[in-house]
């Protein structure tokens, strides 16, 4: 890595953001949900090439954007290691001044009954390496078990399917692999009745399946629901994809702080 890249700043940032995941179904989420909200219309939306090379290819340009939204699932965390280090170190002075990080990941590994609780170290280690500024739980990613932490020349294909937790929540629902579910709940090109409609739905589905995995804890699970999301101990993560826009929107215009 660079190491000049942990000392400089870049205070030339663009109204410009990067998503970074090799996972397109995610990306075309991500992408869409932005670039068709009408506050967000002039922002330019980078998304590299699903490629490890590409990635790695595309840390430098990271310098020149305001948000960078990274896909930090277990399964593709280790192929993306050394190019989020290599863009982490680009921006490190800048971080939480002249921009933002926003990660989506799959969360720990859990077992009903248990608290929410079980994200605390696992979201002290995001923080440590990448000091973002929101972190986004999607039970979309979520599938069990773990895998393992393969190297780099690990091949690896990102599953179609919903995650088996959640199968039976999507019951009934046409064509249920996750890229036709998020189409569905992003719904874009309907208008704000139906968007509402079908927020509320996946809002029930996921409130149903939380609340089963974290019975006992309804606090928690609804603080999940929540813009402000929930906060354990020292640390504060988020529900996929709620708030997602306003929060990429918040950071995008806040002022400059060059001190």
């Amino acid at each position: 890595m660079n190491m000049a890249g942990d000392i400089l700043s870049h205070p030339n940032r663009q109204k410009k953001i990067h998503i970074l995941t090799l996972d397109t179904v995610l990306a075309d989420d991500v992408y869409e949900r932005i670039h068709h909200d009408p506050r967000m219309k002039r922002y330019r939306l980078i998304n590299p090439f699903p490629d490890v090379t590409y990635i790695h290819k595309a840390a430098r340009d990271t310098v020149s954007s305001k948000v960078l939204i990274l896909d930090v699932r277990s399964e593709t965390l280790p192929l993306l290691q050394r190019a989020y280090t290599k863009i982490v170190g680009y921006n490190r002075r800048d971080l939480n001044r002249l921009c933002y990080i926003i990660l989506i990941g799959d969360g720990p590994a859990f077992q009903a009954g248990k608290s929410l609780d079980c994200f605390v170290l696992y979201l002290v280690d995001y923080r440590v390496d990448y000091s973002p500024a929101a972190f986004f739980y999607d039970p979309l990613l979520h599938y069990e078990p773990k895998l393992p932490n393969m190297g780099i020349d690990y091949e690896f294909m990102i599953s179609a399917s919903i995650p088996n937790g959640l199968v039976t929540y999507f019951t009934g629902q046409p064509n249920t692999t996750t890229d036709t579910v998020r189409r569905f709940y992003r719904a874009v090109g309907e208008n704000r009745e139906v968007k509402a409609q079908r927020l509320q739905i996946l809002i029930n589905l996921y409130d149903k399946w939380l609340s089963k995995q974290f019975h006992g804890h309804k606090d928690h699970v609804k603080a999940l629901f929540s813009r402000e999301g929930v906060r354990l101990a020292s640390e504060k993560f988020h529900l996929y994809p709620l708030f997602f826009e306003d929060w990429v929107h918040d950071l995008m215009e806040k002022p400059v702080n060059k001190a």
